[in-house]
């Protein structure tokens, strides 16, 4: 089937194909930050920065209870982890370029912190 000026039109098939592979590609790069992550910090310091976060995963979750549902919903649909993923990852660019001398942990925190005063001014 051709399309306007002559390009193939694409089947539904082949778009949630498309953005499948979108997201696996996006999966796979949030593992690259989380390895590149560990590999630049000593096991100490990750298991102190995971001890401090604890409590505000806790508040979090109080908050945000099928946020890992929505997870899980987002790379199953096609193109919606790709488009999540790269907008953290962009966000987390743009947020230790602007905060020199912070790490990834400072970026967590920093998310957690204010998802969890956007909660607590909803309720």
């Amino acid at each position: 089937m051709k399309f306007f000026l002559g390009y193939d039109i694409l089947s539904y098939e082949d778009i949630f194909i498309l953005g499948w592979l979108a997201n696996i590609f996006m999966f796979f790069i949030n593992i690259l930050v989380i390895v590149m992550v560990i590999k630049t910090n000593d096991s100490q310091k990750l298991r102190e920065q995971s001890l401090a976060l604890e409590s505000l995963k806790k508040e979090f979750d109080k908050y945000y209870p099928y946020h890992r549902h929505l997870t899980l919903v987002a790379y199953l649909l096609p193109f919606t982890g790709f488009f999540r993923v790269g907008f953290r990852i962009f966000e987390m660019f743009m947020f230790l370029s602007k905060n020199k001398g912070s790490n990834v942990y400072h970026f967590i925190e920093y998310k957690y912190t204010n998802d969890i005063q956007r909660a607590k001014k909803l309720n």
